[in-house]
Parts: C-alpha cells; sequence; structure tokens
C-alpha cells in the first residue's frame, strides 16, 4: 500500500521501550530506530543525546513514525487506531482471527485502560477500544469477511468538544487537497444523540490513494481533544507540493514549527519533504530545522 499520509505519535522519551512492546502486541509488526538525537541539543532537549528520536513502526506494512521527546504533550482518543481482524488474513478462520484479537486485546490492556470493553455490539461480534500504558488508543473489531475489504490498519478521526459535529466539514476539506480520494460508507444519525446533532456523522469512511480512514461525531462529551500526541504526517515531492498543503491547512500561526502546523479543526500535520531523513542528515541541518516554521527545502 502507498501511503500518503503517515500518523505520528508523541512519547514521553520511551519511544524505544515502547517500539519492543508492540513488535509483540500487535500481529505482523517490526520496530526501527530511523535517526538518532544530534550530540549537540538546544537546552529544552538536553539529556536526549544520542537517544532515539524517531522509532519507525510497521504494523501489517502500515507505517506509524513514533517521536521521542519529552512529556509536554499526550496523544489522546480522539485519533485512534482501527484494528480489523478479518478471518481472511488467517486463512478464512474465524476462530483464529477471534484469537489473534484477544491476545492483541490482552497485551495492550496490560497496564492500559479499556474505553469500551471487549464484547458483543450491534457493529461487531466482537469489538474492543482500549488506551495502553503509553497513552495510545486502539480499537480492535472482528470484520466481517463477507464486507468491502479493508486494511488491517484504519486511523480514526473523532470530532468532539469544540469541533463537535463538523466531521464531514473537515473531511470534505481533507479530501480536496489531494488526488485520487473518495468517501466509503458514511452513515448519519437520524436524530441527535448526546452531544451529536441529527445528520452528524455517526461512522464514516474516506480513502486517500489506498490509505482508509474513518471518521465520527462524538455523541458523547469528552475532557479531550485533538493534541500534537497524534499529528498526521504529509510527505512532500517538492516545495510547491509543502506550499500547497501548508497554506491550506494552517490556521493556528503560534503552532507553526518545525514543519508542524495546527488546522482549523484543531488536528496536528506535519508537512515534510519526502526525503527528510537524507536533508536531516546534512550537517546542522537538525538546528537549521529547529529555526523555521514551514520547511524550505533550499534552506537546509
Amino acid at each position: 500500500m502507498t501511503q500518503k499520509i503517515v500518523p505520528n505519535i508523541w512519547f514521553a522519551g520511551n519511544a524505544g521501550e515502547a517500539g519492543e512492546f508492540y513488535t509483540t502486541a500487535l500481529p505482523q509488526t517490526s520496530a526501527h530506530v530511523a535517526m538518532h538525537y544530534p550530540d549537540e541539543l538546544p537546552d529544552f532537549q538536553k539529556g536526549l543525546e544520542g537517544e532515539p528520536v524517531v522509532v519507525d513502526l510497521d504494523v501489517a506494512g502500515f507505517r506509524i513514525t513514533m517521536i521521542n521527546s519529552d512529556d509536554t504533550v499526550r496523544p489522546t482518543p480522539s485519533i485512534s487506531f482501527m484494528l480489523n481482524f478479518d478471518p481472511l488474513m488467517f486463512d478464512g478462520d474465524a476462530d483464529a482471527a477471534r484469537t489473534a484479537l484477544d491476545e492483541t486485546w490482552a497485551a495492550l490492556s496490560d497496564g492500559g485502560q479499556a474505553l469500551m470493553p471487549l464484547g458483543e455490539y450491534p457493529f461487531s461480534p466482537h469489538y474492543g477500544w482500549v488506551q495502553d500504558r503509553f497513552g495510545v488508543s486502539w480499537q480492535l473489531m472482528l470484520t466481517d469477511p463477507t464486507g468491502d475489504p479493508r486494511p488491517f490498519v484504519i486511523t480514526q478521526i473523532m470530532f468532539s468538544g469544540d469541533v463537535q459535529d463538523r466531521a464531514r466539514e473537515a473531511v470534505d476539506l481533507y479530501l480536496s487537497l489531494f488526488d485520487d480520494t473518495a468517501y466509503g460508507t458514511v452513515v448519519a444519525y437520524e436524530q441527535a444523540s448526546g452531544t451529536a446533532a441529527a445528520g452528524s456523522i455517526m461512522f464514516g469512511e474516506f480513502r486517500i490513494g489506498e490509505q482508509w480512514f474513518s471518521f465520527m461525531d462524538s455523541n458523547v462529551r469528552h475532557e479531550f481533544g485533538f493534541t500534537p500526541g497524534v499529528s498526521l504526517e504529509i510527505r512532500c515531492a517538492d516545495q510547491a507540493e509543502i506550499d500547497h498543503f501548508w497554506n491550506v491547512l494552517s490556521a493556528v500561526p503560534d503552532a507553526e514549527q518545525c514543519g508542524w502546523l495546527v488546522d482549523r479543526y484543531g488536528v496536528s500535520w506535519q508537512v515534510v519533504p519526502e526525503n527528510m531523513d537524507e536533508l536531516l542528515a546534512k550537517p546542522g541541518a537538525y538546528q537549521r530545522m529547529l529555526g523555521m516554521k514551514k520547511l524550505v527545502i533550499a534552506d537546509f
């Protein structure tokens, strides 16, 4: 699968430990350190010299980047990861798919917190939502193999609080920015439900290229919202593409730093060159990046 958008998760100095944990907790998963901190760092990063700064996680071919930093921000359930345990992944064996789901649930729940207990729901015979020991949220679902095929990992975006009932509006904007996009299944609330208004989104899907996402308007009031704890990284071919996404998405000037931005809905994005690793390997490139807002390739 070609992955245009890579979720990034912020860890409080323990990304290496998390990488080791996920390789055993999640099926078909591997992790490797992609980049280390340089030997000279600004004061706010002192103590991280030589430590991993980026750990790449591959979950059944889906890439997640884990950022090793401080504890200033944390992930929240506003962006979670759906794991589709389709019996077709297990040679059509539904019992094997359920067993794998149960094993993954047990691993992620160890030291974590169940947000929706594992059990039977109207939309799935076996489903649960858990926030693991690192604060990352996962939704595990036993999938109907007769339905439209979906990848094992799908990023879900939940809108609540100040952006309640704006899920469809946000996704319309996101899809307008990319080529080869489409909606999948979209189910609206027929009548008001909790905090969700009639006509808002109970569950929806969209794709960008081959990559699938799901989205929803929450019908429960939450104490959390979007944070840079989970950001969505767009890898761009050139400066024109960086400018294209940056100029439309960035809506909070104070949040602009090192290629990071926050959009009008509070979602954090990173708009970076696709050869970012190569650029950062240049002498002094890391320090120069810290002084930028929007990344300018020529300045590396």
